[in-house]
C-alpha cells in the first residue's frame, strides 16, 4: 500500500472505530436502560396483583385458590398487563406447586409453569452480560412470592414474564441508526483522510521530484519545502546536492589525484581471486592486490607467450569472453591458476574493455585428494565389517563345537570314573587331566575375539542418526533413574542440576542417552568408596548447551588422559575398551565436543558440547 492509501485507511479506520465504539456504547446503555424500565414496570404489576389478590383472599371464601381464580379484579389486572410494559409476556399466579391458577393465556390454566431464570439481577447485570441476555431468545420472570397472613406461610406466588425477544425489537431500531450513522461516518472520513493526505504528502512529492532530478545527473537541486517541519530536511538535501556537485567538479579536474582509493577498491582488494581490468587498447586500468603480486601493472612489460596476454588480446580483439584455461601466470609459479575473460559492455552494446579473473584451483586438488582419500577409508571400512561379519560365523561355529566337546569330556569323566567291574569302567581311556583346561583356554579367547569383533563392528557399521529436539531436563532425568540401583549399592549420592527451561539440542535420544549413560556408570565405577555423582546441565554462549557428569571417585592419571577415547584402551581388570570410545563418536557425529578434566585421587568431570536446536 501507498503511503497515501495507508493515511487514508488509517483515519478512516479511525473515525469508524470511534463512531462504533459510541454506538456500541449507546446500544448497550439502551439495554440498560430498557431492562431497568421493564424490571420497574413488572413489579408494580406484580404489586398490584399481590394487593388486590391480598384483598380477595381476605373476602373471600375458604379456598383462597378458588378466590384468585374467580376473582374479576385479579383477571382484569392480567388481561391489562400490556398497559403496564409492553416488553411483558405473561402473567401468571400459581399455587406452592407451580400450578397455574391464573393465566394470560387461559389454556395455560392448570398446568405447571417450568421455572425461568431471574429477570431482577440481569436488569442490575455488567452491560455485555445484559446483551448477551437480550439476544439469547429465552424468557425471564419476576416472582413476587404470596403469604398467608394468618399462618405466615407462602401459599402461592405471582409470575411476571419478560421475553427478550420483545426487548430486542426496541433495540433494533436503534441498532439500524447506528449503523447508518457508521455509514456516514465511512463516507465523511474518507474524503477528508484523502483530501488530508493530499497536503500532507505534497512535501514527500516534492522530495521525490529533487531525488529523480539528482538522479538524472542535474547538480545543485533546490527543494520548495514551505512546512516548517520539513525546512531541516530541505538544507539537509541542499547540501548534499552541493556537495554531489562538488564531488562532480572535482572528478572532472585535471588536478584530481589519480589512484586514490575507493569503496570498490577496497572491496576488490580483499577478494581471494585475482581480478584485473582493461581498456579497450589493453591498458591496464585496475586490479586488486591478488593480480598486483602475479604480474607486472603493464601489459607491455609482458612477455608475448604470456597466458595472461594472449587471452586479454583475444578477448579484446573478438570482442568475446574467453577461457577458461589452467595455466601457470608467472614463470616459476607452480601454483595453477583457473583463468577466465569477460568481455564488458555497457546497456547501448558498446565494448568498454575486458575484465580478468585468475583463481588459484590448487586447492580443489586437495579437496579431490582429501575426497577420494575419504571415500577409500569408506570402502576400506565396508570391507573390514564385511570380513568381521565372516569372521563371526566360524567363530559361534567353533564355541558351539567347543561346548559339545566339554560336555563329552565332562561324560568321559564321569564313566571312566566309575567303579571296577562296573561297564567302562577301563582308567586307560581317561581323559588326560590338562585337556579340559586347555579347552577353557580356547574357549575363553574366542570369547574376548567376539567382542573385539563386535567393538569394531560398532564402529564400522554406520548409524543413522534420528535427530529430534530432546529436553534435556527429562534426559537426565531417565539416565538418574537407570544410575539409581548401582548408586545406591555403591553408596553414591546423585545430585542434578538441569534446569526445566534449559534449550533443546538436536539429538539422537537413544544414542545421546547411552553416551551419557556410560559416563555416569563409569563414574559409579570409579567410586567404589561412595561419593558424590553430579549431572548437570547449562546453556553457554555462542547457542551452546553443556551436560556435565561429574564424580568425586580417583581420578584419572594425567598420562592415561590422552588415551581415554582410543578404542580398546582400558585400565579396568575385566574393562573392554569400548564404551569411552563409543561416546566420543556420539558426540562428534552430534556436532558436539568433549572436554575431560581430572585430578587423581579428586575426581574427573566429562562435560559434553552441543548447539543448539
Amino acid at each position: 500500500m501507498s503511503i497515501k492509501a495507508k493515511q487514508v485507511a488509517g483515519v478512516t479506520s479511525l473515525v469508524v472505530g470511534v463512531v462504533m465504539a459510541l454506538s456500541a456504547y449507546h446500544l448497550a446503555t439502551l439495554a440498560r436502560l430498557n431492562l431497568q424500565d421493564t424490571a420497574s414496570r413488572g413489579q408494580m404489576l406484580a404489586n398490584a396483583l399481590f394487593q388486590r389478590a391480598k384483598v380477595a383472599v381476605a373476602q373471600g371464601g375458604t379456598d383462597p385458590y378458588q378466590v384468585l381464580q374467580q376473582d374479576g379484579g385479579i383477571q382484569s389486572i392480567i388481561n391489562s398487563a400490556s398497559a403496564f410494559s409492553k416488553n411483558v409476556a405473561y402473567v401468571a399466579i400459581v399455587n406452592k406447586d407451580g400450578i397455574a391458577i391464573a393465566h394470560s393465556y387461559d389454556q395455560l390454566v392448570g398446568q405447571q409453569m417450568p421455572p425461568q431464570g431471574d429477570f431482577l439481577p440481569l436488569a442490575a447485570a455488567p452491560p455485555i452480560q445484559q446483551l448477551r441476555a437480550v439476544y439469547s431468545d429465552q424468557t425471564y420472570e419476576i416472582n413476587e412470592p404470596m403469604v398467608d397472613q394468618v399462618t405466615d406461610q407462602v401459599f402461592g406466588a405471582i409470575k411476571i414474564g419478560v421475553s427478550t425477544t420483545l426487548l430486542r425489537v426496541e433495540l433494533r431500531e436503534a441498532m439500524r441508526n447506528a449503523a447508518g450513522a457508521v455509514l456516514v461516518a465511512l463516507v465523511v472520513s474518507s474524503l477528508v483522510a484523502m483530501l488530508l493526505s493530499q497536503w500532507m504528502l505534497r512535501p514527500i512529492h516534492v522530495l521525490q521530484s529533487g531525488l529523480s532530478r539528482l538522479g538524472r545527473g542535474e547538480l545543485d537541486v533546490t527543494l520548495d519545502l514551505k512546512e516548517q517541519e520539513f525546512r531541516d530536511l530541505g538544507s539537509s538535501f541542499e547540501a548534499v546536492s552541493a556537495q554531489l556537485s562538488a564531488l562532480g567538479r572535482g572528478a572532472a579536474a585535471p588536478d584530481a589525484r589519480p589512484g586514490a582509493p575507493t569503496d570498490l577498491e577496497s572491496v576488490m582488494d580483499n577478494l581471494e581471486d585475482a581480478v584485473a581490468l582493461f581498456s579497450p587498447r589493453g591498458e591496464l586500468i585496475f586490479c586488486n592486490k591478488a593480480m598486483n603480486a602475479l604480474h607486472p601493472r603493464a601489459m607491455d612489460a609482458l612477455p608475448s607467450a604470456s597466458p595472461v596476454k594472449q587471452i586479454v588480446e583475444r578477448t579484446i580483439a573478438g570482442r568475446k569472453s574467453q577461457g577458461p584455461i589452467s595455466v601457470s601466470i608467472a614463470e616459476g609459479d607452480a601454483t595453477e591458476r583457473l583463468l577466465v575473460t569477460h568481455a564488458i559492455e555497457d546497456t547501448s552494446g558498446r565494448f568498454l574493455g575486458a575484465m580478468l579473473v585468475a583463481r588459484n584451483i590448487g586447492y580443489l586438488s586437495q579437496v579431490h585428494t582429501t575426497l577420494n582419500y575419504s571415500q577409500k577409508l569408506a570402502a576400506l571400512g565396508r570391507l573390514m565389517a564385511g570380513v568381521a561379519h565372516e569372521v563371526k560365523n566360524p567363530l559361534n561355529a567353533m564355541t558351539i563345537h567347543l561346548e559339545l566337546l566339554k560336555q563329552k569330556l565332562q561324560r568321559q569323566t564321569v564313566t571312566v570314573g566309575a567303579p571296577m567291574g562296573m561297564p567302562d569302567g577301563d582308567p586307560s581311556s581317561l581323559p588326560p587331566p590338562d585337556l579340559t583346561k586347555h579347552v577353557d583356554v580356547i574357549s575363553k579367547e574366542i570369547r574376548r575375539l567376539d567382542e573385539v569383533l563386535n567393538g569394531f563392528l560398532k564402529f564400522a557399521r554406520p548409524d543413522e542418526l534420528k535427530l529430534q529436539p530432546v529436553h534435556l531436563a527429562s534426559l537426565i532425568s531417565e539416565i538418574v533413574t537407570s544410575v539409581a540401583p548401582e548408586a545406591a549399592q555403591r553408596h553414591i549420592t546423585l545430585k542434578t542440576e538441569c534446569p526445566d527451561n534449559l534449550p533443546e539440542i538436536n539429538a539422537d535420544p537413544g544414542m545421546l542417552g547411552q553416551a551419557v549413560l556410560n559416563l555416569a556408570l563409569n563414574a559409579c565405577q570409579a567410586m567404589p568408596n561412595g561419593g558424590t555423582l553430579r549431572l548437570g546441565c547449562r546453556a553457554t554462549s555462542g547457542r551452546r548447551v553443556e551436560i556435565d557428569v561429574e564424580d568425586t571417585g580417583v581420578g584419572i592419571p594425567p598420562e592415561n588422559l590422552k588415551r581415554i577415547f582410543d578404542l580398546y584402551f582400558t585400565t579396568k581388570e575385566k574393562g573392554s575398551g569400548i564404551g569411552l570410545s563409543m561416546v566420543y563418536r556420539i558426540v562428534q557425529l552430534h556436532d558436539g565436543e568433549v572436554e575431560v578434566q581430572s585430578t587423581p585421587g579428586h575426581g574427573t568431570r566429562f562435560r559434553l558440547i552441543f548447539p543448539q536446536a
